[in-house]
C-alpha cells in the first residue's frame, strides 16, 4: 500500500497522465457540442500538457519545488483554447501546493493540492460555467478534501477520487442543457479524468507507457535546441545581457584518454561560467555552445580533451546595443495583431495595416505563448490583439502575463468580420484607449455567420441533423440546414439579416471555386436587392462560407 508520492513519483504520474490523453485526444475531440468538424478540445488539452512535459524534459531534478515550477511554466506556455488555459490553471493551482511538500505528499496534501487547482482554475474565468470541466475538477477535489482521511493510501483514493470524477462528468448534461440537447458529457471533463486515469496508471506501475512518454519529452526537449544560429533566441524585449560573449566551437581529435565521462564533464563546467549550454557529440567529435563572459575559459576546458575546430566568438553586448538603438528609433505608439486561418483572409487583415498574422482559429487554437511571442514582434507599446474566435479568447488574456514590455489589449472578436470591423475603427492618431473603446463599439455594427457540414446525426437547436447536412451557425447556435451550400447560405442569411444591414459580403473557403462563390454572390444579390453585395476569397479552413452583414 502507498501512502505518500514523491516526486519523481508525481513527475512520472504528468507523464502517463499526458501520454494517456495524447492517445485518447480524438475521442475527447469527438465529443465537441456542435456537429462540425471543429471539435478541438482534446487537441488543446493534449497540447497544453505537453507542454508541461516538454519543460519537465530540461529538468534533471526531482525536487518538488523545481518540478512543479517546470510543469507550471509549461502548461501557460502551451495553453491552447479555453480547455487548455483552464487545464493549465489547474496544474499550476496543484503546484502551488506540491512545490512546498518535502520529500513526500500524503493523500491530505494532494487533495489540498487538487482544492487549489480548482480555485485557481475559477479564477480564471470570468464567468465559470458549470456543467464543464470546472464542475468536474470542482466536485472531484471536493470529495478529495473530505476523503482524504478515509483513504489514506493511493492505492484506495485515486479509484475513489476518479469514481468522483465519473459521477461529476455524467451530471454535466443537467448543469449544461446544450450538453443534453446533444447527448454527450462534456469533452474537457472528458480529458481530466483521462489524465487523473494517467495518474493512477503511472502509480500501479505502467513502466512501458511512462519510459515512451519521457522518451518523447526528451526528444521534444532537443528537438528544440538549436547549435549556431541565435538569431531566433534575440526578441522585442532585449532587456540586458547577463554573458557578454556567444561562444561557439568544435572540438575534433580528441585525446586517446578522453571518456564521455569527460564529455559530461565538460557540459557541467560549461554551465558554471554561461547558460544556453549545448555540449553534444561523442568520442569522434563534440559540438560546443555557450553565453559566457570567460570565452577564453571555455576554449581552455575544452582543450583538455581535444584540439578546437571553426572558433566563433561574437559580442552580444554590442549587438544588443544596435539592436535596442534600431527597434526604438522605429518603434511606434500602437501596433495591431489578428489571429486566423486562410490566406485570403490574413491578405486582407494585412490590406487593413495589421501589423502581424499569426496562423489559428478552429481546430487550431494558438497557445498563450504562440500570441505573446507574436506579441513581442510587434515593434509598439500598446498591441490590440484580435483573437476572431471566442475559443481563443482566454489564451489571449493569459497572454498578458507572458509580455512585461508591452500593453495588450484583447478585443474579444469572435469571428473574423468582427475582426474586420475592429482593424478597420483603429485611427493612428487616436490615444489607445480611445481605439480600444472605438474598436469595441465597431464589433456591434457587424453580424457573421458560418457554413460547414455536418459531421454526425443529432438533434440540436431544434434541427435534427443528419451526416453530411449543410449546416449554417452564428457564434451561438445553428440557423440553418439544408442538403446544398447555396441554399443554406440563403437560409442563413435571412435569420440574420436586419432592416439596416447594407452590405453582404461572402469570404469563400477551401472547396469553393471563385465561379461558384460568384454565381452565389448573384442569387444573394437577387434575394436581398435592398443590399451590396461583395465576396472575396478567404480560404479559411472547415468553413465553405464565412458571412459579413453590416
Amino acid at each position: 500500500m502507498q501512502k505518500t508520492i514523491n516526486c519523481a513519483e508525481f513527475r512520472k504520474m504528468v507523464l502517463v497522465g499526458a501520454k494517456m490523453l495524447e492517445n485518447n485526444r480524438a475521442k475527447v475531440d469527438a465529443l465537441n457540442v456542435f456537429p462540425v468538424p471543429d471539435g478541438d478540445t482534446g487537441t488543446n488539452m493534449s497540447l497544453t500538457i505537453q507542454s508541461a512535459v516538454k519543460e519537465l524534459g530540461g529538468c534533471s531534478s526531482n525536487n518538488y519545488m523545481e518540478v512543479c515550477d517546470c510543469i507550471s511554466k509549461g502548461a501557460l506556455r502551451g495553453a491552447r483554447g479555453n480547455s487548455g488555459v483552464i487545464l493549465s490553471q489547474i496544474f499550476r493551482g496543484i503546484c502551488s501546493v506540491l512545490r512546498e511538500s518535502k520529500p513526500d505528499v500524503d493523500t491530505k496534501t494532494f487533495a489540498k493540492a487538487m482544492e487549489a487547482g480548482t480555485k485557481v482554475a475559477y479564477n480564471a474565468v470570468a464567468i465559470p460555467k458549470e456543467g464543464t470541466i470546472l464542475t468536474v475538477v470542482r466536485l472531484m477535489s471536493e470529495f478529495a478534501v473530505k476523503s482524504a482521511g478515509k483513504y489514506k493510501t493511493f492505492d484506495t483514493f485515486l479509484p475513489a477520487v476518479i469514481e468522483a470524477g465519473d459521477r461529476a462528468l455524467a451530471q454535466t448534461p443537467e448543469l449544461l442543457p446544450v450538453l443534453k440537447k446533444a447527448g454527450v458529457v462534456d469533452s474537457g471533463g472528458v480529458g481530466l479524468m483521462t489524465i487523473m486515469r494517467g495518474f493512477q496508471a503511472a502509480l500501479m506501475g505502467d513502466e512501458i507507457v511512462s519510459e515512451i512518454q519521457t522518451e518523447a519529452a526528451n526528444n521534444a526537449s532537443a528537438s528544440d535546441a538549436e547549435f549556431g544560429d541565435n538569431s531566433e533566441i534575440i526578441n522585442m524585449d532585449l532587456g540586458e545581457i547577463q554573458f557578454a560573449y556567444c561562444t561557439e566551437f568544435f572540438v575534433i581529435n580528441l585525446k586517446k584518454s578522453t571518456t564521455l565521462a569527460d564529455i559530461d564533464k565538460l557540459r557541467e563546467n560549461l554551465m558554471g561560467i554561461g547558460d544556453s549550454v549545448i555540449c553534444i557529440g561523442d568520442l569522434e567529435m563534440i559540438k560546443v555552445h555557450v553565453h559566457t563572459n570567460c570565452p577564453g575559459v571555455a576554449l581552455t576546458y575544452a582543450l583538455e580533451l581535444g584540439e578546437l575546430d571553426r572558433p566563433k566568438i561574437e559580442n552580444m553586448l554590442e549587438q544588443n546595443r544596435a539592436l535596442k538603438a534600431k527597434i526604438e528609433a522605429e518603434k511606434k505608439e500602437q501596433g495591431m495583431l489578428a489571429i486566423c486561418a486562410g490566406e485570403g483572409i490574413s491578405e486582407i487583415f494585412k490590406d487593413l495595416f495589421v501589423d502581424r498574422v499569426i496562423e489559428g482559429g478552429q481546430t487550431m487554437n494558438p497557445s498563450a505563448s504562440d500570441i505573446a511571442t507574436a506579441v513581442q514582434k510587434i515593434n509598439a507599446e500598446n498591441v490590440f490583439v484580435f483573437p476572431n474566435n471566442k475559443n481563443i479568447i482566454l489564451a489571449a488574456e493569459q497572454a498578458k502575463a507572458l509580455v512585461e514590455n508591452r500593453a495588450i489589449h484583447v478585443i474579444p472578436t469572435k469571428n473574423i468580420p468582427q475582426g474586420f470591423a475592429a482593424a478597420l475603427a483603429f485611427s493612428p492618431d487616436a490615444s489607445a484607449e480611445e481605439n480600444k473603446t472605438n474598436m469595441i463599439h465597431s464589433l456591434d455594427n457587424v453580424k457573421s455567420g458560418q457554413v460547414t457540414h455536418a459531421v454526425r446525426t443529432t438533434n440540436v437547436n431544434g434541427f435534427d441533423i443528419k451526416e453530411g447536412d449543410i449546416i449554417g451557425l452564428d457564434d451561438k447556435k445553428i440557423l440553418a440546414k439544408s442538403k446544398n451550400i447555396d441554399d443554406t447560405v440563403l437560409k442563413l442569411i435571412d435569420k440574420l439579416k436586419e432592416d439596416y444591414h447594407e452590405v453582404i459580403t461572402l469570404y469563400y473557403g477551401e472547396g469553393v471555386t471563385e465561379a461558384e462563390a460568384e454565381a452565389l454572390a448573384g442569387k444573394v444579390g437577387e434575394a436581398f436587392p435592398d443590399c451590396d453585395v461583395d465576396f472575396h476569397c478567404g480560404g479559411q479552413p472547415v468553413y465553405y462560407y464565412l458571412l459579413s452583414l453590416e
